[in-house]
């Protein structure tokens, strides 16, 4: 009896404490506040095994998709390096007041795929992790944890190029056509496609089809847009003959855009290859039914000297840059513009396919 009274005082003494720890504010809830170390000790412990024991039965896809990393690539960019970080970041203006401070995930963690992608979905309580699931499906979720796979390996050139590649229609890449553009035999002045051939080639080298009209000029059907002034599309860590195959199915398709040959094009397509056009991002049947064979009509009259062409290897998927000087004629008058062209390709059945094209182009210098 005595020790059943013991127990019930012990337990009134406790309630009516943690009542007074509560009521009169011993908690310092401040962010800049760190826990007493057996408080952070024990949250810790406790995140740890809440999210362990509820992601256990959680089915991992496979993550070595190069649509599904880069499809990561651009939520993470635009929603996660303020806290997290990326390749070439130390530090950004929101994390220093963040508390419990945010991983470093362009540093490798000993986190499961499967613990990723229930705190991506389900954020966590008593931190700056929001819950994503409510705005994005389990494939946007699966996306940025496949690319969370390749992100520490990755340097902050390789980052550059991988996001700006997935980032949809890039600014200033205007390429407008009017219907009689299709059948036009004129050189059209403003109208910029970029060579990605051998360096060494000729003057009349394979096209690595760039479009950015940087003049607004209406030329024989053609209406042309200002272009904004943009940064130059990075090459940064892409290296020459890095990925062969994909160069050689990069080549392929510059030459078989040249001849007009476009079977040879869409066979060097994937199925669910995105074409950036005037801002937009089109499909393969889009690119296939309206713009394609406009650029094919203007690569005839379009003289292209090749500048460089260079790789850099994804898993299953590479990176392609290109730059060439590209020279046309309309009424008389030389127009000269310098381009960039980024593939992203990946293997299918054992040949490389171009699974996504950006394009930027701008008047050469004294062009």
């Amino acid at each position: 009896m005595n020790l059943i009274k013991a127990l019930v005082l012990l337990l009134v003494v406790g309630v009516i404490g943690a009542t007074a720890f509560v009521y009169f504010g011993v908690f310092n809830a401040a962010a800049d506040v760190p826990h007493w170390p057996v408080v952070h000790s024990l949250m810790e412990t406790v995140r740890q095994r809440s999210i362990a024991m509820r992601a256990k039965d959680i089915q991992v896809p496979p993550l070595d998709d190069s649509k599904l990393i880069a499809d990561g690539a651009e939520h993470y960019s635009a929603m996660c390096i303020g806290c997290h970080l990326a390749p070439g970041m130390t530090d950004s203006e929101i994390r220093p007041g963040l508390y419990p401070q945010p991983p470093n995930l362009s540093q490798r963690l000993n986190v499961p795929p499967a613990e990723m992608f229930w705190a991506i979905k389900h954020g966590i309580k008593m931190s700056a992790m929001p819950a994503w699931g409510s705005s994005h499906d389990d494939q946007a979720i699966w996306g940025m944890v496949a690319f969370l796979q390749k992100l520490p390996d990755m340097t902050p050139e390789q980052y550059k190029a991988l996001t700006q590649s997935s980032g949809g229609g890039e600014e200033g890449h205007h390429h407008h056509h009017d219907d009689a553009a299709a059948g036009s035999g004129e050189a059209e002045e403003g109208h910029h496609h970029h060579d990605g051939g051998d360096a060494a080639g000729s003057s009349k080298a394979e096209p690595a089809h760039q479009h950015d009209h940087s003049e607004a000029t209406t030329v024989e059907g053609h209406d042309h847009a200002a272009a904004a002034p943009e940064v130059p599309m990075s090459m940064d860590g892409l290296k020459a003959k890095a990925v062969p195959g994909a160069e050689q199915a990069a080549s392929a398709f510059h030459s078989a855009l040249q001849k007009g040959d476009r079977d040879a094009v869409l066979a060097l397509l994937s199925a669910d290859v995105t074409v950036s056009e005037a801002g937009q991002t089109q499909s393969r049947k889009e690119y296939a039914s309206g713009h394609l064979g406009e650029d094919i009509a203007f690569l005839k009259t379009a003289e292209v000297k090749p500048i460089s062409l260079a790789s850099m290897p994804m898993g299953d998927s590479a990176m392609v840059g290109s730059e060439s000087e590209i020279r046309t004629t309309a009424k008389g008058k030389l127009a000269v513009s310098r381009s960039r062209e980024m593939l992203t390709l990946k293997r299918e059945n054992g040949a490389w396919k171009i699974l996504s094209i950006q394009w930027q182009s701008a008047p050469a210098d004294g062009g």
